[in-house]
């Protein structure tokens, strides 16, 4: 009954999306104090997804994530708050070096990253990608791109597998799904980059596909090309999921469930995309909590009850050929 009910809903919101051009997505957003509202409002997919981890490793993943989006928050607003964002890295730096700090975001934070023996670097990696988006607005070719998806998304699998007591040789794994799951992100929300001004995919792969921008103009004006050079990206996503997908067996059952579920719904928000990829310009595709909730039972199921899923065997998580 459960499994129906949660089925019902997610059909009902699945293909609602969130408008781009609400008011919620332009103008400094409110940073809040309180890391569980920040996440709440922060992220469908990963505050419901986290949910199914243990109470003490949802507490971890909650400072984690706090952190990470005020950071992001402030160069993804519209106009860019540079100020506060570096107001925000100096306040990191300053507590990390012995000042106590009054933000509840940064002290429980490095709090976490004293306690889980995160290498400094990997901070210091995020914060640099979150200054490049202060800066930098095109990316020229992959090599430029994968030092901010390093920064941006790399490092935090890492952190996340020593949330999870996991040892090096998940790191790999952990890597590829952090910048998998961000390079939908980029796909996802192109109209928006566009705001700011920024444009996150290699301008080499763009001019192979006939295309000079991302623009609504250019891509009505070749919209075959635009179709084929999405369609492309995303199965770029594809090859690096498959590689994160060979470390989902070294996590622990109980928080293989969550990992796995965020995972799967990226799988669907890419392939939503791939069907249409002109809709990135009319809705922002996000699981409805709906359909977090109901992967993340049937996921439960599979774990537990030895059910055999293909990804869960490594094959290439793509239904697409081709």
């Amino acid at each position: 009954m459960l499994v129906l009910l949660y089925s019902q809903l997610s059909t009902i919101t699945d293909y609602l999306g969130k408008k781009m051009y609400s008011a919620q997505n332009f103008g400094n957003p409110e940073t809040h104090s309180d890391p569980d509202e920040i996440f709440r409002k922060g992220s469908t997919t990963y505050y419901n997804s986290t949910k199914l981890f243990p109470r003490k490793i949802r507490d971890k993943v909650t400072a984690l994530y706090s952190f990470v989006r005020v950071a992001d928050n402030y160069v993804d607003s519209v106009p860019q708050d540079v100020e506060g964002f570096l107001s925000f890295k100096k306040e990191y730096y300053s507590a990390l070096g012995g000042k106590v700090s009054k933000n509840p975001i940064v002290s429980n934070f490095i709090k976490l990253s004293k306690e889980m023996n995160f290498d400094p670097t990997w901070t210091d990696s995020f914060l640099e990608s979150m200054e490049m988006d202060t800066t930098k607005s095109k990316y020229e070719n992959l090599d430029e791109l994968n030092k901010y998806l390093y920064g941006s998304s790399e490092v935090i699998g890492l952190m996340m597998n020593r949330i999870m007591g996991l040892g090096q040789e998940a790191d790999e794994s952990a890597r590829y799904l952090g910048k998998a799951m961000q390079f939908i992100n980029f796909i996802r929300d192109i109209d928006e980059d566009l705001d700011l001004k920024r444009t996150y995919f290699p301008r080499d792969k763009m001019a192979e596909f006939g295309l000079e921008d991302l623009t609504r103009g250019e891509a009505r004006r070749k919209p075959e090309q635009f179709k084929q050079f999405i369609r492309s990206q995303i199965k770029v996503y594809f090859q690096w999921q498959s590689r994160a997908d060979y470390g989902l067996s070294l996590i622990p059952k109980r928080m293989r469930v969550p990992v796995k579920t965020a995972s799967d719904m990226y799988l669907w928000t890419a392939t939503e995309i791939y069907k249409n990829p002109f809709i990135v310009y009319d809705a922002k595709i996000k699981p409805s909590k709906g359909k977090v909730l109901l992967s993340g039972i049937k996921n439960l199921v599979s774990t537990y009850f030895s059910l055999n899923f293909s990804r869960s065997h490594g094959q290439k998580p793509s239904p697409i050929n081709g």
